[in-house]
């Protein structure tokens, strides 16, 4: 496939309390490499899709071994740079019966959060780019990726890029600094041709409360010229193990919604958002129709919560598979 996308946020190190335990029962945790661009980008690149990551890690061993994890699932790591400093952390409790699970964030400092990111040449970065992902992630990180987020998205359509921007509003980071996250949020949306949000992040970035989704699209489409599709997720939840999904893709002359996926016995919840957002990239790139599109992408979204770890390690085949087939005898 000859396109191109580039990603841009902060890889992580995921510490996950063993089992179902609480945060220190035991002091056991399991370690993934994850982030939100990170494993957007991981997916397309499973895809088969020509994908680049932008960050910046630590330049120790745990920065070079997150490195490598994107490096061994066919993800280009050239504009991954090195500094100084510590790679952020998260803490995960996974959840049980009626208790939810639990993030704890340790991303003050990070090297990513620390280094000149506006100052990086994005011009030549993005030079042959076609789509240019980022999340509202980034510019909460603090000052630095805030700056260095809307330099990004300005650079990629001077570019001809397209930008696709997840909302992902992370209220425990924009509290530790002063930065006004709706402002912020605005200047990247206002570039976005996609945008993965729901009445939630547009009454936000509004500045305005809006009630039922299709009026808060509408509003969306109206004040921000440039977006041709806003995706969403619904998520109804039973129990920490049983959910349903279902997904749905808007433009500015027509709506379409995916079945419902009944997901019971949840092994990993954890960026099943990011697996959405690469599953209807996805279908943009390969010129899929809007409903085959949603389909493919809520299905994505649904086979990610069987898998451990941040990444959705899906093919495209694994992901056709899961949209129609109720038939799970062991593949031989």
């Amino acid at each position: 496939m000859g396109h191109r996308v580039t990603c841009f946020g902060e890889l992580l190190l995921r510490l996950t309390a063993s089992g179902r335990e609480r945060l220190m029962q035991t002091g056991h945790f399991d370690v993934h490499v994850g982030g939100a661009e990170a494993n957007v980008a991981v997916s397309l690149a499973r895809f088969g899709h020509p994908v680049s990551m932008v960050s910046t890690v630590a330049g120790n061993d745990l920065g070079e071994a997150a490195v490598g994890e994107l490096r061994r699932h066919g993800v280009d790591t050239a504009f991954i740079d090195r500094a100084a400093g510590r790679m952020g952390l998260y803490f995960l409790s996974t959840g049980a019966v009626r208790r939810p699970s639990q993030i704890v964030y340790d991303r003050a400092g990070s090297a990513f959060a620390e280094a000149d990111l506006a100052a990086r040449d994005w011009a030549a970065t993005l030079t042959g780019c076609e789509w240019f992902h980022v999340s509202g992630v980034t510019p909460a990180i603090g000052l630095n990726g805030a700056g260095a987020s809307q330099r990004a998205v300005d650079a990629a359509l001077a570019a001809g890029a397209k930008v696709s921007f997840d909302g992902n509003y992370r209220a425990q980071l924009w509290a530790n600094w002063d930065g006004d996250g709706p402002a912020i949020l605005r200047g990247l949306l206002e570039a976005a041709t996609l945008a993965f949000i729901n009445e939630r992040d547009i009454s936000l970035i509004l500045g305005e409360a809006i009630a039922g989704r299709d009026a808060a699209y509408a509003a969306a489409f109206e004040q921000f010229p440039r977006l041709e599709y806003i995706a969403a997720t619904t998520r109804t939840q039973y129990s920490v193990d049983h959910h349903a999904i279902e997904a749905e893709l808007a433009t500015r002359d027509g709506h379409w919604r995916s079945r419902s996926h009944e997901l019971v016995g949840i092994v990993d919840r954890i960026g099943g958002g990011d697996a959405f957002a690469a599953g209807v990239l996805h279908g943009l790139l390969s010129g899929m129709a809007n409903d085959q599109l949603i389909e493919f992408a809520a299905a994505a979204s649904a086979l990610k919560h069987s898998i451990p770890g941040d990444f959705n390690l899906a093919s495209i085949a694994d992901v056709e598979d899961a949209i129609g087939t109720e038939n799970l005898d062991v593949r031989r």
